[in-house]
């Protein structure tokens, strides 16, 4: 029957039953609309092209068509097609309802995405071809578990000039996403007889909790006036720090604590894992260099491009001693899972320059927005105060004692979508509780900084 299939029109999957064909295929097209498997909207094939698909007549089709459109489950617009027409999807018994989206805030001021608005379409795009353009067919095929060659070649270079990196592309290993790459090093770890990792008392939970699912405990470092103090992690296997960028709470590692730590590395044969999560983002200050550099094979340099571009590109990397990069690839199951033509983007955008000019220029609009930010409260919400804006996409907006849920429910209640300082505190946090907002000012857009701002100094005390 292979050769009477159409080779034309779009694929659908129904399965004729019952008694006769025409009834057979109106009762599965009619579960199928009703079940909400095709959903209303959705363009069915040509009664032709299912036919030839299905080895019945076409008039049969046309027939059973004919009848669900009497019925109102499709339509049927010359020009348009046959489709499944508009109406309310009821589950069959005894599912659960799907979730639906909570709604949407009015502005968003929560920590951890860049402005997507800002994404460099248009060169991407450019550098998509030319990477297209001259990529060796082999390319395409699985690849080498560490990532593109071309990737790590152009990593190498731009990390090492721009973050004082010391890089080989030997020693690089590319994984979607930070929290990807954190779970291969769990997975490395533990295979290499570690069972504890000291992190920051302030946190996102959610790599405490990768860890700790790669079978390895977690314990936190002091936090006091200077930042965390990773002094000496008694019991600790390796050390997880922002080291750039403290997040959320925006001071860089102290100078005297940055060689403290790595001298305990070298001492103690541990690792020390740096987050470098915004470090192309300065303004007030010289760049801090990655902790990397000095000493490549105490540090882990994890570095990732949903900052700088976009987290839906799913692109981050890792700069490793050489056993440990052998490990981390193996962990990765010796495969490639991130995506060939993204990767020789990702290298041509480096190569070319765009990623220095992308960087600059988004660079200058969140310096601009972070001085709106800062001139607003200092005028309108005098009892608040703006802290660690040195770097990176979010302030650390410190709050009279006792009013941090407060602020959090009133701005939920206005639209405003923020959190709250706490939200990032370890329960067994080494660290005096301090009431603060942490407030990100990468997501809105431009045309709606404005509005952002009056929402927030509209809830802040004073």
């Amino acid at each position: 029957m292979a050769e009477r299939w159409a080779t034309l029109g779009i694929d659908l999957h129904v399965e004729p039953t019952g008694p006769g064909l025409r009834r057979g295929l109106t009762d599965a097209l009619r579960k199928a609309v009703r079940s909400g498997r095709l959903a209303p909207g959705t363009r069915l094939p040509s009664s032709r092209t299912l036919a030839a698909d299905l080895g019945i007549a076409r008039n049969t089709v046309a027939d059973a068509y004919a009848d669900l459109v009497a019925e109102g489950w499709l339509t049927a617009r010359q020009g348009s097609g046959t489709r499944v027409a508009e109406r309310e999807v009821v589950p069959p018994a005894g599912t659960a309802p799907h979730p639906r989206a909570g709604t949407r805030p009015a502005y968003d001021l929560r920590p951890g995405s860049p402005d997507l608005a800002s994404f460099p379409r248009a060169e991407w795009l450019k550098a998509a071809r030319r990477a297209l353009d001259a990529a060796p067919y082999h390319a395409l095929d699985y690849g080498d578990p560490r990532g593109r060659p071309e990737l790590r070649a152009a990593l190498a270079g731009y990390l090492s000039r721009a973050r004082g990196v010391r890089a080989d592309p030997e020693r690089i290993v590319v994984c979607a996403g930070f929290g990807h790459g954190l779970k291969l090093l769990g997975t490395a770890l533990r295979a290499r007889g570690a069972r504890t990792v000291a992190v920051e008392s302030y946190g996102l939970g959610v790599h405490g909790r990768i860890l700790t699912a790669s079978g390895l405990r977690t314990t936190p470092l002091p936090f006091d006036r200077l930042g965390t103090d990773p002094g000496e992690p008694a019991g600790a296997d390796a050390v997880l720090l922002t080291p750039a960028h403290q997040f959320p709470m925006g001071v860089p590692l102290h100078r005297d604590r940055r060689t403290a730590v790595v001298d305990w590395a070298r001492r103690t044969c541990g690792l020390v894992l740096e987050d470098d999560y915004d470090g192309e983002f300065r303004y007030d200050r010289q760049p801090v260099g990655a902790l990397q550099g000095l000493d490549p094979d105490r540090v882990v340099y994890l570095g990732t491009a949903s900052k700088s571009l976009a987290p839906g590109l799913r692109l981050a990397w890792m700069v490793l001693p050489p056993d440990l990069a052998e490990q981390a690839a193996a962990a990765k199951g010796g495969v490639d899972v991130c995506g060939a033509l993204d990767q020789l983007t990702l290298a041509e955008f480096l190569t070319s320059g765009a990623y220095d000019r992308h960087v600059r220029a988004t660079r200058l609009r969140y310096r601009r927005r972070r001085d709106a930010l800062v001139a607003a409260v200092a005028a309108r919400a005098p009892e608040a105060h703006v802290t660690g804006i040195a770097a990176g996409l979010h302030v650390l907006l410190r709050l009279p004692p006792g009013t941090e849920q407060s602020v959090v429910q009133a701005a939920h209640w206005q639209g405003l979508a923020v959190h709250g300082l706490g939200r990032y505190r370890r329960a067994d946090a080494l660290a005096e509780p301090v009431d603060a907002l942490v407030v990100g000012y990468g997501t809105p857009p431009d045309h709606a900084w404005s509005g952002a701002l009056d929402a927030l100094c509209a809830v802040l005390p004073g």
